[in-house]
């Protein structure tokens, strides 16, 4: 049985399962040890390369220009946090790239995109008023010719 709390809320009793609660810790946690391992700039460059394609380690240290070491360290660390996966062929690893984790973020930003396009929609809409060219009004009086001043 979960963990109960009550607490009062506009006069009323309100419980708050503790499990609840926990998940939503966990999954918030979840997506900020994403952010930490994608925060990497040579973490986001391998991420970039396997986006294509499946690539050896070799491959992504001539493409990224980092040693090998460095390069198995990134991968490492990519695979265990479930962004690449590994396949051995013959005597080579190849690593292709895992979209699970990266969906997770995805739906984190959905609420922040969803913010943006309104406000986006509003600007464009503002903008093509901008556009459109101000009504002339129109005169009905007859122009006057103006006497030429003497010389």
């Amino acid at each position: 049985m979960p963990f109960i709390s009550l607490f009062r809320k506009n006069g009323r009793n309100t419980r708050i399962y503790a499990l609840t609660r926990i998940c939503v810790v966990e999954y918030i946690k979840r997506v900020e040890s994403v952010f930490e391992i994608i925060a990497e700039p040579n973490r986001r460059a391998i991420l970039s390369l396997l986006v294509s394609s499946q690539q050896s380690v070799g491959e992504i240290e001539r493409q990224l220009r980092m040693p090998q070491p460095t390069v198995s360290k990134h991968l490492r660390v990519l695979r265990e946090a479930g962004f690449v996966e590994s396949t051995v062929d013959a005597q080579r690893r190849l690593y292709r790239l895992r979209p699970e984790p990266l969906q997770e973020v995805d739906a984190w930003l959905a609420q922040f995109r969803r913010f943006w396009s309104a406000h986006v929609d509003a600007l464009e809409r503002h903008l093509d008023r901008m556009d459109q060219p101000a009504p002339t009004k129109r005169k009905d009086k007859k122009k006057t010719a103006r006497p030429k001043p003497r010389t």
